[in-house]
Parts: C-alpha cells; structure tokens; sequence
C-alpha cells in the first residue's frame, strides 16, 4: 500500500491505494480524489448516432463488407445489436449491469435508451445515454443485379421433332425455382432467377450463375429425360484479366413424352409411354405387358405418335369373350366391334377408356387418363 498523498487538482488528500503489480501500468488518474476524477469519467463510450444500412427491396441488412438475409418484420433487434456492440464499458467498472429500451420514433428512426450500472473505486455509478439508429434503405448487390437484368446463364428448354408441353414448360420452371430456392436457404445470395420467357419452341430461364444454371438443366433432365449441351459465349473480362463467360445449357427433351401413344412398328402393336427417363418405358395396349427401348435405341425407339391419353374417350363395354379379347361399342361407327383386352382391363367394367387411330381401336389404362380434365371439357 502507498502513503496516502494530496490531490494535484483540488489539494485535498488522497487515500492510499493499492500498488500495481509487477508489470502493470500506474493509472494516470490514480493520484486524484474521488471527486476530481469522477468530474472526468465516462462509465460508458457510447457514439452519437448510428446507422443500419437496409434493402428496401429483400430486407437484407448490410453487415461488414456484406449483405445478410434476415427473418424480421422490424429492425428494432438489428438497432439493439447494433448499439450494443458499438457501446464500450470502462475498463475499471466492475459488476457492470446494463439495458437498452428501443423507442421507435418514426420509420426510419429508433432511439435506444441505454442504462448502465457498475462499481468504479468501491463507488456505485449508474449512467444513462441515449442513442438514435437510422434505418437507411439501399439496394442490396443482388437486387441491384435482378433490377438490371443481369444474368450469367441461360437454360434453354426445347423438344426434338415438336414443342414442349405446357405441362412439361411449368414443371421445368418449378425445378428451376426449387433448386434455386434450396440455394438461398443456405445462405447463397449469388442465387436468383432473373427472368423466364415464353418463345415460340419452348422457355428460355435466366439465371445467375453458370453454375447454378448447369444445376437446373441437369435437374430438369434427370425428371424430364432428355439431354443438354453448353454453349459458352465470352462476354467480357475480370479486373484480373480472366475471362468472363456466359453458358447457355441446351435443354433436349426426348420426341416423346409421358401419355404419348406411340407405335415402334416392331409388329407388337402400339404403346403407351409412362416414362423417358433414360431410356423410354411404357405399357402395351394390346398386352398389357411392359415395354422399354432396347439401349443401342437410345432415349427413344424410332415410331410414329399415334396420339395422347388427352384423346381418349370413355366407350361402352359389350361384352368380355375371353382372356384376349373385349367388344366394345366403336366411338366413330356407334358400332360392337372386337379389340384386344390387355391385362389391365377389369372384367367387370362398364365402360373403357379408347383411342381410336391409323393403327385401330385401343384400351388405355384407366389410370392414365386424367378423367377430371374429361369432365372439364364436357
């Protein structure tokens, strides 16, 4: 313990104070009473005014050098954070309590109340400041991006020898939103979806990065079938000098495509495809045994469309004469004619689903045909 000694501001005498340890530093203002040195002492460095940099189009807050998603309807705990971090307690306060009181002003504005509370040379100090946060609202990088159009990838959806579906064209849309949905949920920011556009032989979506565009196409294929080609096109240069590429993924999907009804001319009758995943598999109308393209084919065999489920219509059942064979009334004459009954015909069905073509009358899987989009169109 040192002797006790006087104040060099006011004179009056100092208590004696411990003495630092080996190796740290005296206080400067150790020398001074109470009073004087309390006449100097911030217990809390707070700043004048803050500010919350915020997307007024995605909600994103910039934090550091970036932007960040975040799931509020307010900024009120974004302002708390904010103030709490920029806040700094004296170093020689102990048993430091604190709370802050948000007070929205207006929209833009917040005051944050702040009480704190510590004991500096065994005296109780409380201190109480008051800090306004100004919700500033930009345009994010990534909106900025969207908003101009930009995108890096394209992915081209087309068919060989016809034009998508619509049903095709929605769901190829729908694997491109997942895929880029999934992205953002773990946090990537680069991922978005500028633009999709109706052309005359199919859709053409926007997206990006080359990257996430190689994604989607190789998505939409996996379900689809098909295959995708890339196409890059140089669009400019890095400041590192690199070039810069924009890849158009090329999206072929297969001639056929599920409630196709085809013919592969091989003497076994038509076919109505169910998938063309890999290679194209369906059911034989006039068996009702499973069919799939042989490998040396490809995706698909080489056959004529003989139409769609869409073309099917229910017919009226005359009579089941055996395992092979059912009459039925013909939809175009009115008249009993005698078809092949695939193996999927209930014997006690009193009415079929048939489509009539070049190739004849035939049976389609009653579970084939979507009978609430018939109903529709009566």
């Amino acid at each position: 313990m040192s002797s006790g000694t006087f104040c060099p501001r006011c004179g009056d005498p100092v208590p004696a104070r411990s003495e630092p340890r080996p190796g740290e530093p005296r206080e400067r203002d150790a020398v001074l009473c109470d009073d004087c040195y309390f006449e100097d002492f911030d217990l809390v460095d707070a700043p004048e005014r803050l500010e919350v940099r915020v997307c007024s189009r995605c909600g994103a807050v910039h934090e550091g050098n970036r932007w960040v998603d975040i799931d509020a309807e307010d900024y009120t705990d974004v302002a708390v954070d904010r103030v709490t971090d920029a806040l700094g307690v004296h170093l020689k306060a102990e048993e430091v309590r604190w709370g802050v009181e948000p007070e929205q002003v207006d929209e833009n504005t917040i005051r944050m109340h702040c009480t704190f509370s510590g004991i500096v040379r065994d005296t109780y100090r409380e201190e109480r400041v008051t800090v306004p946060v100004h919700i500033a609202k930009q345009t994010c990088d990534r909106c900025g991006r969207i908003a101009g159009g930009y995108y890096a990838s394209i992915v081209q959806l087309r068919a060989r020898e016809r034009v998508p579906t619509a049903g095709e064209e929605s769901r190829a849309v729908e694997i491109a939103e997942s895929y880029i949905a999934e992205r953002e949920a773990t946090g990537d920011r680069n991922a978005f979806i500028t633009e999709t556009l109706d052309v005359d032989d199919g859709i053409d979506i926007k997206i990006s990065t080359n990257q996430m565009g190689a994604g989607v196409a190789k998505r939409i294929v996996r379900e689809l079938g098909g295959s995708v080609e890339e196409y890059p096109t140089l669009v400019t240069e890095d400041g590192d000098g690199n070039e810069v590429y924009r890849v158009t993924y090329a999206v072929r999907l297969p001639e056929f495509s599920p409630g196709d009804v085809i013919d592969p001319e091989d003497g076994d009758g038509p076919v109505l495809v169910r998938s063309v995943r890999g290679n194209l598999k369906g059911v034989r109308l006039a068996t009702g045994d499973p069919y799939e393209a042989a490998f040396e084919e490809g995706e698909a065999p080489d056959a004529r469309k003989l139409g769609t489920v869409e073309d099917a219509v229910d017919t009226t059942v005359v009579a089941v004469e055996d395992e092979y064979a059912i009459q039925v009334l013909d939809p175009d004459t009115y008249e009993s004619t005698t078809i092949a009954r695939p193996s999927y015909v209930d014997p006690d069905a009193d009415s079929v689903p048939v489509l009539s073509s070049r190739a004849g009358l035939h049976i389609l899987p009653a579970d084939a045909v979507d009978r609430d989009d018939a109903d529709a169109g009566d």
